[in-house]
Formats: C-alpha cells, sequence, structure tokens
C-alpha cells in the first residue's frame, strides 16, 4: 500500500483497460457468502463431497409424463428457465420445443438442445439455472433465456423462490426435496460424490453467482508467456512443473480482479452520481472537471477493490520503482531465481511473468523453482482448526536459527510435500553442536602456535580427507547449482560429522600431543583450510553458527575480522588435483577394520577401557602393506594393545572373526571377556530369535492374516522378520567364534 506500489497499481489497471483488456460485466463468479466477495477460480478449494444425485419429474405442460432431470443442487431449481438435452440425443428429440412445468413454483419453461449437454450424466436432461452456474449461463445466452437469481448473496432464497423465500440454501435443499417426494415428483436419488468449491479464507462452501465485476482478459497476456516458455524462459524446476504451468496459461480463463472486503486497492474508476447519466472515468485520482455527458461534476468512486494478487503480481518491478525509469531497476530486474511453493503457482508465479513480459518486455525471473507444502507427520496440511501447525518461532527459540533451517533444507526434497514433526529439528541442533564443538577443538590447538604448513610430507590420512573435501566441493557446488538444497546438505553431513569429524579429527590427535613439532604445523594448516571451506560451504545453509564461528577463528588467527566477512569471501574451487581415488580406496580399507573391531567389541560387551590385541590375515601384498603402514592408526582408533599382520597368521581359538574382502580379522576374547558368560548370553538370544522367527514365518504363512491385515502391516512383519534372520545369523557367527 506504499505510494509508490499504489502509483504502479493504478498504472497498470489504467493501462489494461485502455488496451482493452480490463473490463466490466455481469457474468457467474465465485461468491463466499461469509465473506461477502468474489473470488477467482484459483482461490477457490475444491473438496470431494459425499452427496446424492436427486432425479426430478418436470411434468409436461399438457399433462404428459415430461422430462426426468438429475441435479446434485435441487434448491437451484426455483431458478430454472429451462431444461437442456443433447441434440443428438434420440430419447428426447421430440421434447425439443415444448413447454415443461417447473415443479413446485408451477412455472411453465422450454426444453432446448444445447451440445453442451453430457447424454451420460445423470438422465441426459440437465436443468438450467443460468443466475447460478456458469455453464448454465453460457446455455442461457445461446438460447435467450431469461436469467433469474433465486440465491442472494448472503445465501438465502430471494422473492424468485416463492414460498421457499428467505430460507438458507441447504435449508431450502431439505425443504425442496421434502416438498417434491410429496408431490410424487422426486423419482429417485443416488449416492453421488463430487467435488465441491470452497473460500479459501474460511472454508464456507462457494456459491456461484451473477454479478457486476471488474475483470482481465487473459489469453493476450498467457499468448505472450506461451512463447517465452518456449523459449525455455522461465526454466521452470523440477521440470515436471512445466506441463501443469504449460497447461494453466492454454486453458486460462479470464481473471475476476475486483473484491468487496477492503483489503486492497481502491479500483481506479470513477462514477458521475447523475441518476440519468452513465459517464464513466478511469483514473487514479478524483476527477476535477466536468462530465463530458452532462456537465456534473459530483463523482464517485468504485466501492470495490482490486484483488490483492492484483498488486502482487507487479511485485518483481513495481518494488523497483517502474512505472519510473530507477536505477534500482536497471540493476535489479529482471533476477535470477524465484523460489515459490506450488499453491501460488497460478496465483502469483504465472502471473508474475504475464505481468513482467506485458509492462517491461522481460521474463522477471531466469529459474522458477517448486518446492512442496509442510505437512504434519500423518501428512495432512497443517492448520489451526485441526490444531496441528508447528509454530517455527518457538522451534528457533527451542532448537536454534540454524537448526530449524538446516533442518528444513535437508527434509526438502525436489517438488515433494514435506512430513514434519518437531523432533525432526533435532538432527539440525545435534548437527550445529557437532560442528560447534569441532571448532572449538580445532581452534583450541591454533592458540599460541604456528599456523604454517609445517615441513612434513602429508600421511595418508591427510591426503584422504582433502581429496574427500574436493569431492564435497565438487560435489555441494553442483547441487547448489543445479537447486539441488536437500542434496547439498546431505553431502555436507556425511563429509562434516563422519569424516571430518569422526575420522579425521580423532586420528589427527596424537600429532597434535607435540604442537612444536614440524607434522602438528602440518596438521594445524590443514585443519584452518578444511574449517574454512566447510564454513563457507555451510553458510547458506546454517548462516548464523558459521558466521560466529568463522569471526572466533578469524580473531583466533590474528586477523581483522571486518576485513574477511565470511558472507563476502569466495566460495571453495574444486582442487582436482588433490582428489586421490588410490588414497580413497587405501583409507577405506582401514576405516573398514577399525569399523568392524568395534562392532565386535560391542557385540561382545568388551569394555571400553579393555585393549586387546589384533590379528589380520592379509590376502594380498597390498592390503598387507596399508594395514601395516597404518598400524599406529588401527591401535588408536580400535582401542587395541598390538595388531599382527601377515598372510600366514591362523586363527585363534575363542576369537571372534570377520571378512572385509581379502581381509580377515581375529580378536582373541579370551583376555578380554568371560567367554561362559558371554556363551550363555549369545546362547539365549539365539534361543529368544529361535522363537521369534518361528512366530513371524507362522504368521506370514497364515492366509487370514495375509488377507485381513493392511499391506503395511504385511510389510512390516516382513521387514521384521528379515531383520530377525539377519540377527540370528550374526549371533551363530559370534557364538561359533566362541566355540572354535
Amino acid at each position: 500500500m506504499d505510494e509508490g506500489l499504489s502509483e504502479a497499481v493504478a498504472q497498470v489497471f489504467i493501462t489494461l483497460h485502455e488496451r482493452g483488456l480490463i473490463y466490466r460485466g455481469n457474468y457467474i463468479i465465485n461468491w463466499c457468502p461469509h465473506c461477502h466477495t468474489a473470488l477467482s477460480n484459483e482461490e477457490v478449494k475444491h473438496q470431494d463431497h459425499d452427496s446424492h444425485l436427486w432425479h426430478v419429474r418436470y411434468p409436461d405442460r399438457e399433462g404428459g409424463p415430461g422430462v426426468v432431470v438429475a441435479t446434485t443442487r435441487p434448491e437451484t431449481m426455483l431458478g430454472d428457465t429451462a431444461v437442456a438435452v443433447h441434440p443428438d440425443d434420440e430419447r428426447y428429440r421430440d421434447l425439443v420445443g415444448s413447454m415443461v412445468i417447473l415443479p413446485l413454483l408451477d412455472r411453465e419453461i422450454p426444453v432446448v438442445a444445447d451440445e453442451a449437454v453430457d447424454r451420460d450424466f445423470g438422465t441426459g436432461a440437465v436443468k438450467v439455472t443460468p443466475a447460478h452456474d456458469p455453464n448454465d449461463f453460457a446455455i442461457a445466452g445461446r438460447h435467450d433465456l431469461p436469467v433469474l437469481v433465486a440465491i442472494d448473496e448472503t445465501a438465502a432464497i430471494t422473492e424468485v423462490g416463492g414460498p421457499y423465500q428467505g430460507l438458507d440454501r441447504f435449508e431450502a435443499r431439505k425443504a425442496v426435496v421434502r416438498d417434491l417426494e410429496a408431490a410424487g415428483l422426486l423419482v429417485g436419488i443416488d449416492d453421488h460424490q463430487h467435488s465441491v468449491g470452497h473460500c479459501y479464507r474460511c472454508a464456507t462452501v462457494i456459491e456461484p453467482a451473477l454479478s457486476d465485476q471488474w475483470f482481465v482478459s487473459m489469453k493476450p497476456l498467457a499468448e505472450k508467456a506461451l512463447a517465452e516458455l518456449d523459449r525455455g524462459r522461465p526454466r521452470i524446476q523440477p521440470a515436471r512443473w512445466e506441463k501443469i504451468y504449460r497447461q494453466w496459461l492454454e486453458n486460462i480463463h479470464d481473471w475476476c480482479i475486483s473484491r468487496q472486503l477492503w483489503w486492497g486497492h481502491r479500483i481506479p474508476v470513477w462514477y458521475c452520481r447523475n441518476e440519468t447519466c452513465e459517464e464513466m472515468q478511469v483514473t487514479r485520482d478524483k476527477p476535477t472537471g466536468p462530465c463530458d455527458s452532462c456537465g456534473g461534476t459530483d463523482w464517485e468512486q468504485d466501492p470495490d477493490v482490486l484483488d490483492t494478487w492484483f498488486s502482487s503480481w507487479l511485485w518483481p518491478f513495481s518494488t523497483m520503482g517502474w512505472p519510473r525509469e530507477t536505477e534500482d531497476l536497471a540493476e535489479f530486474y529482471p533476477t535470477s531465481l524465484l523460489i515459490s511453493g506450488y499453491d501460488i503457482l497460478f496465483f502469483w508465479d504465472t502471473r508474475m511473468v504475464m505481468a513482467g513480459l506485458e509492462f517491461t518486455g522481460q521474463v522477471p525471473f531466469e529459474t522458477l523453482y517448486i518446492h512442496g507444502m509442510i505437512q504434519d507427520d500423518q501428512g495432512r496440511p497443517m492448520s489451526k482448526s485441526l490444531g496441528n501447525g508447528i509454530d517455527p518461532i518457538e522451534m528457533v527459540e527451542r532448537y536454534g536459527a540454524d537448526a530449524v533451517r538446516y533442518s528444513l533444507c535437508l527434509l526438502t526434497t525436489e517438488g515433494q510435500d514435506m512430513k514434519l514433526s518437531e523432533s525432526r529439528f533435532e538432527m539440525g541442533r545435534n548437527f550445529a553442536n557437532k560442528l560447534w564443538n569441532a571448532s572449538r577443538f580445532v581452534m583450541m590447538n591454533l592458540e599460541g602456535h604456528e599456523t604454517g604448513t609445517g615441513e612434513t610430507e602429508l600421511e595418508r590420512a591427510d591426503r584422504w580427507i582433502m581429496s574427500r573435501f574436493n569431492r564435497c566441493v565438487e560435489r555441494c557446488t553442483a547441487h547448489f547449482e543445479g537447486l539441488k538444497y536437500s542434496d547439498a546438505a546431505r553431502e555436507l553431513y556425511a563429509f562434516v560429522w563422519n569424516e571430518f569429524c569422526d575420522w579425521y579429527l580423532e586420528m589427527v590427535k596424537e600429532r597434535l600431543k607435540d604442537p612444536g613439532s614440524p607434522e602438528a604445523a602440518t596438521v594445524r594448516s590443514l585443519l584452518v583450510e578444511l574449517l574454512e571451506g566447510i564454513l563457507k560451504l555451510l553458510h547458506p545453509v546454517m548462516p548464523f553458527v558459521t558466521s560466529e564461528i568463522w569471526e572466533r577463528l578469524q580473531e583466533t588467527l590474528g586477523r581483522e575480522v571486518g576485513e574477511d566477512f565470511l558472507m563476502t569471501s569466495d566460495w571453495p574451487a574444486t582442487r582436482s588435483d588433490l582428489i586421490d581415488e588410490q588414497t580413497e580406496d587405501e583409507f577405506a580399507l582401514l576405516r573398514e577394520v577399525v569399523t568392524s573391531i568395534r562392532a565386535i567389541r560391542g557385540e561382545m560387551h568388551v569394555p571400553p577401557g579393555v585393549r586387546g590385541n589384533l590379528i589380520v590375515r592379509t590376502g594380498s601384498d597390498d592390503s598387507g602393506r596399508i594395514l601395516e603402514e597404518e598400524k599406529g592408526l588401527i591401535l588408536s582408533l580400535a582401542r587395541l594393545e598390538q595388531v599382527e599382520i601377515g598372510p600366514d597368521l591362523e586363527k585363534p581359538a575363542g576369537s571372534a572373526s570377520t571378512v572385509i574382502g581379502d581381509v580377515e580379522l581375529f580378536l582373541p576374547l579370551e583376555d578380554l571377556i568371560d567367554l561362559e558368560v558371554e556363551h550363555k548370553r549369545l546362547s539365549g538370544e539365539r534361543d529368544r530369535l529361535k522363537t521369534l522367527i518361528k512366530g513371524s514365518r507362522s504368521k506370514l504363512e497364515n492366509d487370514s492374516f495375509l488377507d485381513r491385515a493392511p499391506v503395511e502391516v504385511v510389510e512390516r512383519e516382513r521387514e521384521k522378520l528379515a531383520g530377525m534372520m539377519e540377527r540370528n545369523e550374526k549371533v551363530k557367527e559370534l557364538l561359533a567364534g566362541l566355540e572354535g
């Protein structure tokens, strides 16, 4: 409602009116009886209703059987002015041109033939109520039928309805059906489900109503937008939405832009108040001169306001000062990207394109990215009536802004709706905490020490993390550029948490114990490079925590924060020369060995502080060399006392074992746990699993269960059985190790 934007709205209305694209007309519109305003087609929300199809006999004027019509809204028959049949319908050919009696009101109405009638719906004969149905209004125009308003703006029956005048439309429906049945004119009632329009504001059932309103002729605007779409402007992502965008433009209807709720710009139209004059002027300000027709000087502005979307469709250029040629307009219009929910694709996005082309000659944005909508964890839209909404402000206060932002980004897959519960924000909070603690560890080891590269060569762990980091940069850059924000968030999570924090930071702790060594200096240099890169990659998703860590890091490094602001820093560039596939493959073996030993320790309940010995039987020289070179890391990361590696080593008795490619791992358990107690525990678990597996199999082999249980219940049972069988095999393997 600012002055500049108000000027733009008035200018557009006046211009479109001068071009013949805005007009006032008496047509069927969507009317909300509760809000007392017209709505555009896009503002009507359709819902399926379980209702009925009433079959009503309209007797012949001469006393014959007449014709039976089928209707979903018997109350509107009070405004009927004809019965229509298809011209090729043999059943009714002899009735065309005859007169029938409108039941209950005893008014004579004609039978007309019109191709708009669907012969397969109901009886193939339809009632024509021109003032309350857009199709009927069109039929009335083709056959010069009278138009009678039977339902007023409050959804009550008018005087046209005779004895039903004053009744609410739904009360009138009950009364009409009751009286039709009493008169013997209700032939039958069928169950019928159909789509019913509701007001998007208040959910009241919409009433199609004949009304004088202002409209925009949309087809000429849509043709320009379609031509640009053929040229790839805008680029729509996900691509499947382009078809929907195109279909709406190809089948567009004129836009009803006048509203009766005073929530928008006044329509810039003025009428001469002389009762005998019909003069109208389209101008933003009240006319100061006399009326051209009668010379009167008393002007009154149109009482309606414009649909707020009429203001919004100008937003890309009206906010930049249009219709004036401003510096902002030249600098920032058109823009590169619009991110939008699919719920306003037609309300706003497509209309912005049409307005931009009509008034600037340019599509307002290069790319239109359509995202899904947030739903509750049951897949229902969040609403006040259901009480299932999540207040984002509360979530920010509870979990932090970056945790909320990251969680939403991670959960948002291209164009798909998102099922959301409060618990989903915990992963964002945990990730933010992980990043914060990792950063504190890095800065703690930087304080008071040189951050130069040192004089030592990079170890395998260093080469691995730099290779993984550059792959992360490459993938994240591609994801962000491709608007795949969820993929970018997932990639960053995997690298930061799983590789940088859980592995690299753990591996360098030993080298950092001697802060004055060249090895420690090398590690510190790498940690700074990695942490700065991580903060840059995460900044679009988690701007607050990354900015805070960045400033603290710069202070730790003795730099002026103001000279090196994170938001304005360069995006990381991929160093392809540091991507080392061989090192990654070698390190994968090391990770699997450590992970397997950790898993065995957990399975066998080995206390964390107890260190054991590991026997590694290798099947190739390469695997033996790699593990021998990384023996120190294996000892520290897997909590071992010693590691013996060789191609011909034997499996000790009482050992847990596992196989990784051509490598066999044996962990002697005799000095780590009470073998008898552990054997008893595993035997008990084996017996318990055997019973559970038998019961699950019996259930899945029961035809009654398979036939009666919901599909998802059966599937869960199958998944449970598969999990138990997998666990059973693992328990057997552990028992075999103890017994061997």
